[in-house]
């Protein structure tokens, strides 16, 4: 069976409603017996009866019943009552499959349990909101309603209703795509459950458990979770639930190829969501029988299974499985040779996707989002490239590369058309100092962490506190949201799109050229667009592409190959420890030729003969994104005979960008921007250890009284060295660079004195980089230590001065999320430091991580590393290269070509380790 085809039959399970509160027979306790009172619980007790039975028609006559109800409690001003009514009538309505009906009883309910104080009552109605907003696919509301209910919930102490609220909010982040923030609040939940003997939601619980193992090819774990729910839901006489869990079996069963067991469940499962009339359930079980007609090769019934789906999902307004639900309706189609009606159905899932996608206001949750649908595109790319090979003159090739735009860093374009419009403007007081409260959150968080993993620790402490880091990250990203929400330039704003053909070439001139890739699982492709052409190949599946990328990537980052002389080249910015190994022929580049060819052959030999000499922007995809397309070789270059090592550099400028459209919006950001009034700004050599020289000239240091702050330092300096080089070696120390301060030094004999900013030694701190001098420099450059956080990128960031000029330790960390932040004029931001240019791959998105954040500052070119690089070597690099735009006034992409290629010829630096780690990111012009 396709799997990824597979995949794309699984929804969430799970989500929780809460049901009317027990509060409500003390109230009947407490209040008369008018007639009014006993005419209404009459007819609830009635109700309650009839859901009791559980069927369609029994449900929809205890909806009646609710309904006679809510006058009589209005009548007698009885709101509690009333409100209990009105929030069964919702759950009702939700379970028949009938969400907008439900969010408005729910919706009427709310304010009467607040008039009459009841905190839980509040709770309720706003997690079963959150929980219809997630199957209407509005996901950020949802998350708000969870959110606001989690606190009422704790603070009335109901336990239940706080492990169905956790439940719902990991249920939300695992459509999300965040499947780790997602498997801690069910854990959180699951004992909740248990100590409330909620048989219920301990089975829903597991449920969503088991999904996340089974989307993560756990197969034998989800089956365990599901066999462990289906019996808890028997036993509530769940029959809705119960459905649900004999699905996910019959779906683990169809993964391990069994079939016949698999359509055996899926037959015990349909009969209990036709009875209950859940039609939601009824089209996923369905969905699921049309994958096994797929997997047996019966493309026409599988057809015909979806195309009877999708009408109950549209009718219950899921969107998100309608979306779904066309796509593979395409799928099939594509399958039975009829492309034009599965473009036409493609284009439908996909206009709904970013609809939905659009309703997310936290970055970070729409870019997960994205990343978890990304399949969606790669089959729209596959099927227009395929009906390009048929109809070449059609104009396919062209909506491919708009569909690659569409389907790469969506976030990064819609935060660059954000960042000049000062969303914070006219926005509440209170929720911008909640926001700065976070960001120090943050910082003391993180700093807490690396003083527990510093030295002997509890794995409980350790955990606690990667808890309470997660917990704060998504209370940030909370906050940022609800900023964007009430946002007056927000909401004027107008969502940036994706470039056309017409559009991107015309940010081209007659000596660029764009390749843009697209790895995907069948084949990958390549598209290279000049000002007036555009042609695309058909390249090897992405497993190959992306193995030959990683190989290529070992040989160019291996400091013990090209390191280990006596000339002092092994001292790196990423803390790397020097080698001890003999030193390698790094002259002759040896150990390179053989990985670049092979990448080379793979990527650019089909386009070779075209290059010529133009300047090229590399738009890369998964692997290749950690590629210096610099040091791949010429692959017309290569003879027979023992291989040469010819590199692109030597021919070519090369600049990198994450999307051809976010060169258009980053120019449209700086057009008619007044140029900064000065020329250079430079950070280098900060003070990192106690043992540094500088801080023995600071006289009258009370070291003891300041122990805890430094044993705090010495945790940071470990976790930079295990950030920067993941060797987990303890007694790791963070050198000083020397050759950042002559590096620095060297760069201001290029500019006068009243033009330039320099700060070293203890100045080189947070202060300086956030003060707002910064902004009034045209190039800034910053040579220090760089880290990377690969699992909260907002973390990652630049190492400066962790001592002050009394020697009093201070927060030497620039965070990336700080660098969003700040307000810069800049032409050009260079990182002279370690692996600046990585960061958090997220699938559409790429590598979120610094380049994103000073972009989003104002620089529209970043020059970022992509490994722990040489302190020599990038001293040398980056004085040729300001040298190059400084004196001999070179545009950036081409001094950094020029020096690039004047290290390639030098013995010494010749090794593409010591040259092709810093690439171009933004603007070339």
């Amino acid at each position: 069976m396709n799997r990824c085809k597979q995949k794309l039959t699984m929804i969430l399970c799970g989500l929780c409603l809460l049901a009317g509160l027990p509060a409500s027979a003390a109230r009947t306790l407490q209040r008369g017996p008018d007639k009014q009172h006993v005419a209404a619980d009459k007819l609830t007790a009635e109700a309650a009866q009839l859901v009791k039975e559980g069927t369609k028609e029994a449900l929809e006559r205890a909806i009646s019943k609710f309904a006679a109800a809510v006058p009589l409690y209005h009548a007698a001003n009885d709101k509690a009552e009333e409100a209990d009514a009105l929030n069964s009538i919702g759950t009702l309505y939700s379970n028949l499959g009938e969400p907008q009906q439900a969010l408005a009883y729910f919706a009427q309910a709310l304010p009467l349990y607040a008039a009459v104080g009841d905190r839980g009552g509040e709770a309720v109605e706003l997690n079963n909101m959150g929980s219809v907003y997630v199957n209407l696919g509005e996901l950020q509301k949802a998350l708000d309603a969870f959110g606001q209910a989690l606190p009422r919930l704790r603070a009335v102490q109901d336990g239940r209703g706080e492990a169905i609220t956790l439940n719902n909010m990991g249920g939300l982040y695992f459509q999300l795509g965040d499947s780790q923030k997602a498997l801690s609040y069910f854990a959180q939940a699951l004992p909740l459950h248990h100590a409330a003997g909620d048989q219920g939601g301990e089975a829903v619980t597991l449920t969503n458990m088991g999904d996340i193992a089974f989307s993560a090819e756990h197969k034998q774990q989800a089956l365990d979770y599901y066999t462990r729910a289906l019996p808890l839901y028997r036993a509530v006489g769940d029959r809705r639930s119960e459905a649900v869990a004999l699905n996910q079996i019959g779906q683990v069963y169809a993964d391990l190829d069994n079939l016949q067991k698999a359509v055996e469940y899926y037959q015990q499962a349909l009969p209990l969501s036709r009875a209950v009339g859940d039609r939601g359930g009824e089209a996923l079980i369905l969905g699921n029988v049309g994958a096994a007609f797929l997997a047996i090769g019966e493309q026409q019934e599988a057809l015909e299974t979806y195309q009877q789906i999708l009408p109950l999902y549209q009718a219950i307004g899921d969107r998100s499985s309608e979306a779904r639900t066309l796509l593979n309706i395409a799928f099939n189609e594509r399958g039975t040779n009829q492309p034009e009606a599965a473009l036409r159905d493609a284009e439908a899932a996909l206009a709904i996707l970013e609809s939905l996608r659009t309703q997310i206001a936290s970055r970070e949750l729409r870019s997960s989002y994205f990343a978890s649908v990304h399949e969606y595109y790669e089959f729209y790319i596959e099927l227009l490239m395929q009906l390009h090979g048929q109809k070449p003159a059609a104009g396919y090739a062209g909506r491919a590369l708009q569909a690659s735009e569409r389907a790469r860093a969506r976030s990064l374009l819609e935060a660059l058309a954000e960042a000049g419009a000062d969303i914070r403007q006219g926005v509440d007081a209170t929720l911008l100092a909640r926001e700065r409260a976070l960001q120090q959150s943050l910082n003391e968080a993180a700093r807490k962490q690396i003083s527990i993993r510093s030295g002997p620790h509890a794995e409980e402490e350790a955990a606690a506190i990667a808890k309470q880091l997660d917990a704060l990250t998504g209370e940030y990203q909370q906050v940022e949201a609800q900023i964007r929400q009430t946002s007056p330039r927000y909401a004027a704003l107008t969502q940036p799109q994706p470039l056309s053909l017409p559009e991107v070439q015309g940010l081209l001139d007659d000596e660029t050229m764009l390749l843009e890739y697209a790895l995907c699982r069948e084949h990958s492709y390549l598209w290279v667009v000049t000002s007036g052409s555009i042609k695309s190949y058909e390249l090897a599946k992405s497993a190959d592409i992306e193995a030959a990328a990683r190989e290529f990537y070992a040989v160019l980052t291996d400091a013990h190959k090209w390191t280990g002389s006596a000339s002092g080249n092994a001292a790196e910015r990423g803390l790397r420890p020097a080698s001890t190994a003999p030193a390698a022929t790094a002259a002759t580049g040896s150990g390179v030729p053989g990985a670049a060819t092979r990448l080379a052959q793979l990527v650019l030999a089909p386009v070779a003969a075209q290059l010529g000499q133009k300047r090229l922007i590399v738009v890369a995809d998964g692997a290749l994104q950690f590629i210096p397309f610099a040091a791949l070789p010429l692959p017309a270059a290569q003879t027979s005979g023992p291989p040469t090592y010819r590199p692109l550099i030597t021919e070519h400028e090369i600049v990198s960008l994450p999307s051809a459209s976010t060169l258009g919006v980053l120019r449209a950001e700086v057009a008619g921007r007044k140029p900064a009034a000065k020329t250079l700004a430079v950070l280098a050599d900060p003070v990192f250890m106690r043992s540094d020289t500088r801080l023995a000239a600071v006289k009258n240091v009370d070291v003891r009284a300041n122990n805890d702050a430094a044993q705090a330092q010495r945790g940071l300096a470990l976790n930079v060295a295990k950030a920067a080089t993941d060797t987990g070696r303890a007694g790791l120390q963070i050198p000083r660079l020397p050759g950042t301060r002559k590096e620095a030094e060297q760069l201001l004999t290029l500019v006068p004195a009243a033009e330039q900013m320099h700060v070293f030694d203890f100045a080189a701190n947070r202060a300086a980089v956030t003060s707002a001098d910064l902004g009034a420099y045209r190039y800034v450059h910053f040579a220090t230590h760089g880290f990377l956080d690969s699992q909260h990128p907002e973390l990652s960031g630049l190492l400066l001065s962790m001592y002050d000029g009394q020697g009093l330790p201070q927060d030497g960390f620039l965070r990336a999320h700080e660098v969003y932040n700040l307000k810069l004029a800049a032409d050009l931001v260079t990182l002279s430091a370690c692996q600046t240019g990585l960061g958090k791959e997220i699938k559409g998105e790429g590598l979120v991580g610094l380049t994103r954040g000073f972009m989003y500052a104002g620089a529209p070119r970043v020059l970022v590393s992509l490994w722990s690089v040489s302190d020599e070597g990038t001293a040398e690099l980056m004085t040729r290269f300001y040298r190059g735009i400084l004196q001999d006034g070179q545009r950036p992409a081409a001094a950094l070509q020029a020096a690039q290629v004047a290290m390639l010829k030098e013995q010494k630096f010749a090794a593409p380790f010591y040259w092709a780690a810093f690439t171009l990111q933004g603007e070339w012009r």
